[in-house]
């Protein structure tokens, strides 16, 4: 694939991903007060995730289509390092919110494994706010890049683990497919972490990893959220 080839996919993927992850966020917004009682907790926990997911992949995604406007990312990495310092908060939050989806959807308290990954979150921002990290480079520096990223694996891999086991115990369907959503974001996600320096294409890999993250907020919305066909009809029985 062509450099340039590469850049138009990129940044109409960006854009596309920007809109339909906001309109997931609206959705949720809307539909919010139709949620059932019993699935309020879990479904407003998710709309908060996916809130905060999509302002990071903003200052992300954005801050790339916006360097590529004025110039390319060679031309303007502090705002491509500004994005992606960006995400990496977000996306860390996010996993801390998976965790309490977690506990929330199956009546779990926290335990010594729990309280483990929560540990990583700090461990991870203090890390990242070292100067060693050089958020002013369009490209992660050999060691810290990769380091740095650890503590998300831990933290996302611990939380993947803990849904996958109570949903197949209970045979939670949902959850499952959530659960094998993380499992494949992460499976792309890896060789870029470790290899995307050597491997610039490699770089392609989180289009697929970026979808996933997108089908999980669908499966949130039409598991959780009910249709506004369901709505009609539960305020109909209501008014009869």
């Amino acid at each position: 694939m062509s450099e340039s080839l590469r850049t138009t996919v990129e940044i109409g993927f960006n854009v596309l991903y920007l809109i339909v992850i906001w309109t997931m966020v609206v959705m949720m917004t809307r539909r919010r007060p139709d949620v059932s009682p019993e699935n309020q907790p879990v479904a407003n926990r998710f709309r908060w995730a996916f809130l905060l997911l999509a302002l990071g992949d903003t200052g992300h995604v954005g801050f790339r289509v916006v360097a590529y406007a004025l110039g390319g990312l060679d031309a303007n990495p502090l705002w491509v390092g500004l994005g992606a310092l960006a995400t990496a908060i977000t996306v860390t939050i996010f996993y801390v919110i998976m965790l309490d989806i977690w506990r929330v959807r199956f009546n779990q308290n926290y335990g010594w494994f729990e309280y483990l990954l929560i540990a990583s979150v700090p461990v991870r921002f203090i890390v990242m706010a070292l100067p060693s990290n050089d958020w002013g480079s369009t490209v992660p520096p050999v060691f810290w890049g990769p380091f740095r990223n650890i503590f998300l694996m831990i933290l996302g891999l611990g939380v993947l683990f803990l849904i996958l086991r109570d949903a197949l115990k209970i045979k939670d369907g949902l959850f499952q497919r959530v659960a094998y959503c993380v499992f494949f974001s992460y499976l792309f996600y890896t060789p870029v972490i470790f290899m995307v320096r050597d491997y610039p294409m490699l770089g392609m890999l989180m289009i697929p990893k970026t979808i996933m993250y997108i089908v999980i907020a669908f499966l949130a919305y039409y598991g959780l959220y009910p249709s506004t066909q369901q709505t009609r009809l539960t305020t109909r029985s209501k008014q009869i």
